[in-house]
């Protein structure tokens, strides 16, 4: 093999992964399996797609090995290939703001509340859930929550959130986290708890920055690989 035809069959596979990602609905997947495992019928609800394009959108991102799945019944359940995805989805997206102005100004337009005001850091957070002085909420959909979440967190979905404000202390401080930096759901429970009289923070990012920090977590169900 010639010097040229190794360079490119080489970049020609590494521009696999590249082609994988480059697709808006991709990246989103990548998003949400950051979270864990899941149905394709739950992906394909969460980003108002078809289950055909959904399938077919996961395939892509199998065939280039950044997913995996596994048959439940007659269910197909889809996670990320291991922690090194996650990892990779998180660098590409801090890439992307660092690069991108647009990203930046996307981001001012859409988080617009107070509650996005003095996020919590992972250190203090960490430091807080050890000696016990703040309440944490996962403000995520439950079955999120029910694959893997943040240890000593209480899984309250924003769209409960409401409903079930009495069974909040009030003398103590609340800490609210959900997908990551551009899920709003923990900002908009911050600013529903803040209405409501309580001591209100949001973590600085989301799960997967915890989880991938190695930081502590607690699996309900199947857990994701870790790289090997």
């Amino acid at each position: 093999m010639s010097d040229r035809e190794f360079k490119d069959r080489l970049y020609e596979q590494i521009a696999r992964v590249g082609s994988a990602v480059a697709s808006p609905k991709r990246l989103e997947l990548l998003d949400l399996l950051a979270q864990g495992e899941r149905s394709v019928e739950s992906i394909a609800e969460q980003t108002s797609m078809s289950i055909a394009n959904t399938s077919q959108h996961l395939q892509g991102l199998r065939q280039a090995r950044l997913v995996e799945s596994r048959r439940d019944g007659t269910r197909v359940l889809y996670r990320l290939a291991d922690d090194s995805v996650c990892r990779f989805f998180v660098e590409l997206r801090r890439f992307a703001k660092r690069r991108l102005a647009e990203v930046d100004q996307l981001t001012q337009d859409y988080f617009n509340s107070p509650g996005d005001l003095e996020p919590v850091t992972r250190a203090e957070l960490r430091e807080r859930l050890r000696r016990k002085d703040v309440v944490l909420i996962d403000v995520r959909p439950s079955e999120e929550y029910g694959v893997v979440h943040i240890k000593g967190a209480v899984s309250i979905p924003l769209s409960d959130l409401k409903a079930k404000l009495k069974e909040l202390p009030r003398d103590q401080d609340i800490v609210a986290y959900c997908r990551g930096p551009y899920c709003i759901f923990s900002s908009e429970a911050v600013s529903l708890l803040r209405e409501h009289g309580f001591r209100a923070r949001r973590l600085e990012d989301g799960f997967p920055e915890w989880s991938l920090a190695g930081l502590p977590v607690e699996h309900s169900a199947r857990p994701r690989r870790k790289a090997g």
